[in-house]
């Protein structure tokens, strides 16, 4: 699952993988969004740990779980 996340006032934005769900994503990012924590925290696919301050949080997208194509389609 591709996940990236645009954050206020930055250029680039923050995108990585991980083995999450898209509902168990979705339930992270509403739970740092109403708690009082002030960050966000997401895991990718080799155990990295992902602190994002929910103040400078702009969106969070959740890519699908479709596998990408290789090669020529048509």
């Amino acid at each position: 699952m591709e996940i990236r996340i645009g954050i206020a006032h930055t250029p680039r934005e923050l995108s990585f993988e991980t083995n999450q769900s898209p509902d168990e994503i979705e339930q992270t990012v509403s739970a740092a969004l109403t708690s009082g924590t002030g960050h966000l925290s997401l895991k990718d696919n080799k155990g990295k740990l992902y602190l994002v301050p929910v103040a400078g949080l702009s969106y969070v997208e959740i890519g699908t779980e479709e596998s990408r194509r290789i090669g020529f389609v048509g």
